[in-house]
């Protein structure tokens, strides 16, 4: 999709940096948070940002700077979000793929932006063993990165995940208990 949208908008990075803005509306990002969040290089945002004339004063780290922000007065931002921001920003099959050298990825459940529920306490929660954080981490980046906000997610090795569950976490139950997708089961953890 995010392909398509690129083509559509002129590059996948504008698509990026149009996200991130969307979805954090009264935050002012200075060129650098832009970057970083976005996972777009310092040439392609420079290019970007020029066509921009709006520009605000961005804080980051204790030190203000020149930023940009989102026009809230802009006339077309509801049809704007409503193209950039499909119905399931990854399909399952995208999901799992993204995880799948992260470990012996047993339980992969999708909430909150992935369901379109604001109210989710989380957006994902990833179960394995072995799991290597440093390739999962990456995964979790480059998704911030389509989607444009960062994501709320539990990782846990599959015997956490089981003992948690049986003390009825709070965190576990919540996710459970309210609308969620599940994207891979390979436990039985979502018949408990």
């Amino acid at each position: 999709m995010t392909e398509l949208l690129g083509k559509l908008f002129g590059s996948i990075e504008r698509v990026k940096i149009m996200r991130l803005f969307l979805m954090n509306p009264t935050v002012a990002f200075t060129k650098a948070a832009i970057a970083r969040r976005s996972k777009v290089s310092g040439t392609t945002l420079s290019r970007e940002l020029i066509k921009s004339r709006l520009s605000v004063t961005a804080e980051e780290g204790g030190t203000r700077a020149k930023g940009w922000q989102l026009d809230l007065g802009f006339p077309l931002l509801a049809p704007l979000k409503s193209l950039l921001f499909p119905t399931e920003p990854f399909t399952h099959e995208e999901i799992v793929r993204k995880f799948k050298n992260g470990g012996r990825i047993k339980l992969i459940i999708a909430a909150g932006i992935f369901i379109q529920d604001e109210n989710s306490r989380a957006d994902l929660l990833i179960v394995g063993d072995n799991l290597k954080k440093r390739v999962l981490d990456h995964a979790l980046k480059s998704m911030e990165a389509e989607i444009g906000r960062e994501l709320v997610y539990g990782i846990f090795e599959t015997e956490d995940f089981k003992y948690r569950l049986g003390v009825y976490d709070k965190f576990i139950r919540d996710l459970l208990d309210y609308p969620h997708e599940v994207m891979l089961d390979k436990i039985g953890a979502t018949q408990a």
